[in-house]
């Protein structure tokens, strides 16, 4: 896979380090000498240019890549970037680093945006999916916002535990992608059955959170009580 990142950061540097191990071909382009001098990456590419200049992303190739990375410490960079790519180069796929999370309502297909990373979001989600039990942590966002990756650990109360996978009607648009269980994570089969204090990892629509919720939520007590 072809990865263009722009931003040569710690947060650049970052991914590419983990794109190259993963053996895919990555180029880095930043506007700054230093940037550019420090820590070279071997594997790497690297471009001398401005981000938002139709010419660099031109020099750049960005009409070869399957995944542009907008990695800068500039917000209005990252969605130049990302419009850029989408509309100019017909690039697959964007990825965009939100800095300042009062800006993240604008990384959006509008941008050309498919994935917008916040870091104090993602912080924030992991913060509660360490410490929450019986609550919808929304990890991340795919696909322009129409899909979601969320988490949930089971309560010992919880009306899922001792049900198996393959019995539990889950909502619309919604698939139960893994499961994490005394550290080890599987992708669940029809046969596997619910235990308490399992991290149960979804993709779900927006649309659909809420009934997700209500039914990971239910408890053999709630439907004696709406038997009753």
């Amino acid at each position: 896979m072809r990865v263009i990142i722009a931003g040569a950061g710690s947060v650049g540097r970052s991914v590419a380090r983990e794109l190259l191990d993963k053996e895919h071909s990555v180029l880095l382009i930043d506007q700054s000498k230093e940037a550019l001098g420090h820590e070279r990456i071997p594997g790497a590419e690297w471009l001398l240019s401005d981000a938002c200049e139709l010419a660099g992303l031109a020099e750049a190739g960005l009409e070869e890549a399957d995944v542009v990375v907008a990695a800068t410490g500039d917000d209005k960079t990252n969605l130049v970037l990302s419009l850029l790519a989408k509309t100019e180069f017909g690039v697959p796929r964007t990825v965009s680093r939100v800095n300042n999370p009062k800006n993240e309502w604008l990384f959006d297909d509008n941008w050309g945006v498919d994935v917008a990373v916040s870091t104090p979001r993602l912080m924030t989600a992991l913060v509660e999916e360490a410490v929450e039990v019986g609550g919808l942590v929304h990890l991340m966002s795919f696909e322009r916002g129409q899909a979601g990756l969320l988490e949930f650990t089971v309560h010992e109360n919880a009306d899922l535990v001792a049900e198996r996978v393959g019995g539990i009607t889950f909502p619309l648009d919604t698939v139960l992608v893994a499961i994490i269980r005394n550290s080890r994570a599987f992708a669940p089969s029809a046969d596997d059955v619910i235990e308490a204090g399992d991290e149960l990892f979804f993709l779900s629509s927006p649309d659909q959170e809420p009934a997700l919720l209500a039914l990971l939520q239910e408890t053999a007590t709630a439907k004696e009580n709406a038997e009753g």
